[in-house]
């Protein structure tokens, strides 16, 4: 506790720092964004994958498109680069004759200025949900970090029906920026339905992604026939509501970390069982504590069997982080034994500290119908046990 209120007490002083690092990292690439089209997506879910189709859409068009997001970014668990890489690979897209750059952009990011004269063209914000509240203390405040990018760009496109939607219009107005809205229910300035245009059977929560990213390609004047093409041959990016496994039973790997993205990841894949759900899942250590009980509580709803393991536990106790997730664990499924899970385990719950031991056991206990849905890693090649990375992947697990 006493660690946390020093990091936030600092935290003005490390911007600071930040800021001044991005002013050399322009000065020394010569602000590249100047000569591109920079579009921004930010928000709590859905970033990656509006990232990854908004790209997907203008390299097709143009073949002069990149970007950066969770997956391409280097480093390990990184989402937006340092400023010194983000310009540069600004400057090598100019180098490379490149036109577009789409760069997904985290509230830590905004915050610290590791963005800071990067100039947007565009901008959109997928959804605001109550994370990293650990960092930015409360909601509001969240809120007003994701709108720095809005308010930093030319044009800035908003979720309408998104719960963060009136507090962020309120915002945006005080700081006289203009902004278009999307929606799949009212009206709004961009309306596009990609299930009943297009068939092409998403997930809700895609179709609100696609949406994003159709507003935003609109407002770059790119034409509905350009844009549907390409959204017809998009496939989601690595780890993120991936089957890696599909025969007598499945295996899902999915991202989801946060409250909201865990409700619309079990919700989905709950209708992909014939038999049981089972969820492997952990927390990430040194991040926000307030939602593991949540997490918890989410996937009791929807899971038949959950079992808790290590997500990036980092410094801090394993035990602790699965006993937090297991408060909001609902009371009708009972905690057993690793050992005493089996083939028609049901309305139970265990816990196997080691992810490779809780991967295998739950396939071992699989049986024809059951849906195996492992979030959190997905994609990412590294595992922090303590103050080490030791690789992982999940799909090879």
């Amino acid at each position: 506790m006493f660690i946390e209120k020093f990091k936030r007490k600092i935290q003005p002083l490390i911007n600071i720092y930040h800021l001044c690092i991005a002013i050399l990292a322009n000065l020394r690439y010569g602000f590249p964004s100047r000569k591109l089209t920079v579009i921004g997506v930010s928000g709590t879910d859905g970033k990656t994958t509006t990232t990854h189709l908004i790209h997907h859409v203008l390299k097709s068009y143009s073949n002069k498109s990149y970007m950066t997001s969770s997956i391409s970014a280097p480093g390990l668990h990184t989402t937006t680069p340092n400023s010194f890489t983000i310009q540069k690979l600004l400057k090598e897209t100019l180098s490379n004759a490149g036109k577009y750059f789409v760069i997904e952009s985290t509230s830590h990011a905004l915050d610290q200025n590791r963005l800071w004269g990067i100039k947007f063209e565009v901008s959109t914000i997928t959804n605001i949900t109550f994370e990293h509240l650990d960092y930015h203390i409360n909601y509001l405040n969240y809120i007003k970090v994701k709108a720095k990018l809005l308010i930093n760009s030319k044009i800035s496109i908003i979720n309408k029906d998104d719960k963060s939607y009136e507090m962020l219009a309120e915002h945006l107005r005080s700081k006289k920026t203009r902004y278009l809205t999307y929606s799949l229910s009212q009206k709004a300035d961009f309306n596009f339905d990609s299930n009943k245009e297009l068939g092409l059977n998403l997930a809700e929560f895609n179709n609100y992604n696609f949406l994003a990213a159709y507003s935003v390609l609109k407002s770059l004047k790119l034409s509905d026939a350009v844009i549907t093409d390409s959204f017809k041959s998009f496939r989601l990016p690595e780890g993120r509501l991936e089957k890696i496994y599909d025969k007598e039973f499945k295996v899902i790997i999915d991202f989801a970390h946060t409250p909201n993205s865990f409700k619309n990841i079990l919700k989905e894949v709950s209708k992909y069982k014939k038999n049981r759900l089972i969820h492997i899942f952990g927390s990430a250590g040194l991040r926000d504590s307030q939602k593991r009980p949540f997490l918890g509580k989410i996937s009791s709803e929807y899971s038949d069997v959950i079992i808790l393991t290590e997500e990036d536990y980092r410094t801090e106790d394993l035990n602790k982080i699965n006993e937090e997730i297991e408060t909001g664990i609902n009371k009708g499924l009972n905690l057993i034994k690793p050992e005493d899970l089996n083939k028609k385990s049901r309305n139970v719950y265990s816990k196997i500290t080691d992810r490779q031991q809780a991967i295998k056991k739950a396939i071992s206990i699989a049986v024809d119908g059951d849906v195996l849905l492992f979030t959190g890693k997905s994609h990412e090649k590294s595992l922090a046990r303590g103050k080490r990375e030791y690789p992982w992947s999940e799909s090879d697990t």
